[in-house]
């Protein structure tokens, strides 16, 4: 159990920076309500922060889990090196390459009211890339608190930005236009800010992560760069498949959605806002697998490691089963914020976030169970599985988006990550057999959505009751809270202890 406790320990500092990006995030894309009345104003923001994913798959192709595996078996050193500078040569060519095509990603975008974004997301993806290897080298050495403190920095001072451009500069110059602030604020950047505070975070990290550069050498390894290249092509197609299973739905959505285009913008940034309240859930994910990952691979020769994954696991479908469930049983909070403090529109189609929560929920248990193919050097599953994946998201998309428009979304993402899920189960079990708890596991799932569902029914007998609602949806956490207490007191006393 010790390894456990490390393990959610690291999870817990590794959540902080996690928890604080997506929280402070969460909070600026939340404020875009009180600052920019009408969705369809931030279509360009969005569809920039749609594409900016892929290119970080593009950019890193893989590096991050290779050191990972190689630094089990390779001087590290060497391996640094040889990765760093195979990182900064192919920053330097994408960038270049993106630059000159700049003006084709602009139309093709649909960007031309903001051709200067393209500008700032090249130099952002390439910012954060050369900050990949830093990042990884703390977190394959067991410093979480170094990695929570160049992370959480970077974050407060674009949020810090975005604030002051966006919420503070405009009423200053409105009433005093000759402030020393019109020096430095243009408000035809608008939006444009929250990609400058954005820029200005990264460098600033990547200022914080040059300890971590020091030792670093012009020192090339051919042999080691090929068998590294060769390792991590395939997760070069599960990363880029990831990103089409996890932005397709808001990067093709206006083109396929049968509207006009300013409808068309307008549900593309509710649907944005929508998004981003179910990524509530990946808070937890994203925590989990920044200290996952060097985890299992240090745990990897022990020969209690399987029955290790299969604790984690568990534990893991919990702590989702719980976020899920404060999500979820609490929506009437978000609709009324919308509905009070901003623009009713925003809350247009939030009966769907519990449909990409759980969805959300099913890829970060594929992210557990991920760690086979991994560990058996045969990454080209995963980009199959990937691949597969994909296909059923986009497919989906383009179905049933002109359908049921935000509904037909959320049910790609979902039955994407669930085939995912099951499917990496399944050849998980057979090339690399882990005991999980199924019936445990799918139990807990199944309780938690049934609790959703008894919450629905309550508020359809006593509709447009804040109060029921929020009574109710505290009752039945407690409920679930009782259920884990009681059906894991074993674990959770040996987690203790005691």
């Amino acid at each position: 159990m010790s390894s456990i406790k490390k393990l959610a320990g690291q999870t817990l500092w590794y959540g902080v920076p996690s928890i604080a990006s997506r929280f402070l995030g969460y909070l600026m894309n939340m404020a875009l309500p009180f600052f920019i009345v009408q969705p369809a104003d931030t279509a360009d923001l969005v569809q920039v922060y749609t594409i900016i994913p892929f290119l970080n798959v593009l950019f890193s192709y893989g590096m991050e889990t290779a050191y990972f595996r190689f630094s089990q078996t390779t001087d590290k050193t060497k391996l640094f090196h040889t990765l760093s500078l195979s990182l900064l040569g192919s920053t330097i060519l994408f960038s270049a390459l993106l630059w000159m095509l700049q003006g084709q990603i602009v139309s093709w975008a649909g960007l031309e009211a903001h051709p200067e974004f393209v500008q700032w997301m090249i130099a952002i993806v390439a910012t954060d890339t050369l900050a990949t290897l830093p990042f990884a080298k703390l977190r394959q050495e067991n410093r979480p608190k170094r990695y929570a403190f160049a992370r959480v920095a970077g974050i407060v001072i674009n949020v810090l930005i975005v604030i002051f451009f966006i919420g503070i500069a405009p009423g200053i110059i409105q009433k005093n236009p000759d402030s020393l602030i019109s020096l430095v604020y243009n408000k035809d950047i608008g939006l444009g800010y929250y990609l400058l505070g954005n820029l200005t975070g990264s460098l600033f990290t990547l200022l914080l992560l040059s300890r971590e550069w020091r030792g670093f050498r012009f020192r090339w390894s051919m042999p080691l760069w090929k068998s590294v290249m060769h390792y991590s092509y395939p997760l070069i197609i599960v990363g880029l498949g990831g990103m089409v299973n996890d932005i397709m739905s808001r990067l093709i959505y206006r083109h396929v959605v049968d509207l006009p285009a300013e409808q068309a913008n307008h549900e593309l940034g509710v649907f944005a806002n929508i998004f981003r309240i179910a990524l509530l859930v990946t808070i937890m994910i994203q925590a989990f697998r920044m200290a996952a990952e060097p985890f299992f691979f240090s745990k990897s020769k022990d020969e209690d490691a399987q029955r290790t994954y299969a604790r984690v696991m568990k534990f893991f479908v919990i702590a989702a089963c719980f976020m899920f469930l404060g999500t979820a049983l609490f929506l009437d909070v978000f609709r009324w914020i919308f509905i009070h403090l901003a623009n009713p529109a925003w809350a247009e189609g939030i009966s769907i976030v519990p449909l990409l929560a759980m969805g959300n929920i099913f890829l970060g248990m594929y992210y557990n169970l991920s760690i086979w193919y991994k560990l058996t050097n045969k990454n080209s599953y995963g980009a199959w599985i990937t691949i597969a994946g994909a296909i059923i998201t986009i497919v989906l998309n383009i179905v049933l988006i002109p359908v049921w428009h935000y509904a037909g979304a959320a049910i790609a993402t979902f039955t994407c990550y669930l085939f995912m899920m099951v499917c990496s189960y399944v050849l998980g079990q057979k090339h690399y057999p882990v005991p999980y708890a199924l019936r445990k596991l799918i139990a807990y799932l199944v309780v938690s959505i049934l609790l959703y569902l008894l919450h629905l029914l309550i508020t359809y007998f006593i509709p447009n009751n804040f109060a029921v609602s929020i009574i109710a949806g505290l009752l039945l956490l407690v409920a679930f809270t009782w259920l884990i207490t009681k059906t894991e007191a074993r674990e959770i006393k040996a987690l203790r202890g005691k």
